[in-house]
């Protein structure tokens, strides 16, 4: 029987916090859509409307619900603004791993928050659930998500050659990941809701 889960609240650094998905955030998903990367990516919709907008907050909320991971958005701290995601997704959590997303909108990529976020999520997984390896792919030319995951205590592994379909063709991607025997814990605190 599958096991709904509870997104919880945590502080990612002193300016963000990552919280479960509100219908109050379809203007990030607008913003996102318009983004020329992020719908290839993700399940973002693209062309925006609200209506697909709305099924896709449902969507985060229904893997939550079944089981399939966390989906976490992450907002300022100062004024609520959601600003990105990131999510931890335990298809192969049976396997001993999970793997990690994450997007942030423009305005604010560049400081520091996309490592924040990812910092928080794999330090949650690998000590307080115990996960044993945390996993993520980035595409080679990416180098701001490849510093990021380096960063945040994640080792390069590999290229996989032609590993996924984004947009119109078969990409290559570099697998990183961070195990728990290697990933010191942080200072990141989970919050109440």
């Amino acid at each position: 029987m599958v096991q709904p889960l509870t997104v919880p609240s945590m502080t990612a650094g002193p300016d963000f916090v990552l919280r479960p998905w509100e219908l109050s955030d379809l203007p990030l998903v607008r913003e996102a859509a318009a983004d020329d990367y992020i719908p290839l990516i993700t399940t973002i919709p693209s062309p925006y409307s609200e209506k697909a907008a709305e099924a896709f907050v449902r969507r985060q909320w229904d893997r939550a619900a079944t089981g399939a991971g966390y989906p976490f958005v992450v907002a300022r701290t100062r004024d609520r603004r959601p600003v990105g995601s990131i999510g931890l997704w335990l298809r192969d959590v049976s396997e001993g791993r999970a793997s990690v997303g994450y997007w942030l909108v423009a305005p604010v990529r560049g400081q520091g928050v996309a490592g924040a976020a990812l910092r928080t999520v794999s330090t949650w997984a690998l000590h307080d659930l115990r996960i044993p390896r945390v996993q993520l792919l980035v595409e080679p030319w990416n180098t701001a998500s490849v510093r990021t995951a380096v960063e945040a205590g994640f080792r390069r592994e590999g290229l996989l050659r032609g590993w996924q379909q984004v947009g119109d063709r078969r990409r290559d991607m570099l697998m990183y990941a961070a195990l728990n025997a290697e990933h010191p814990s942080d200072d990141r605190a989970a919050t109440d809701r």
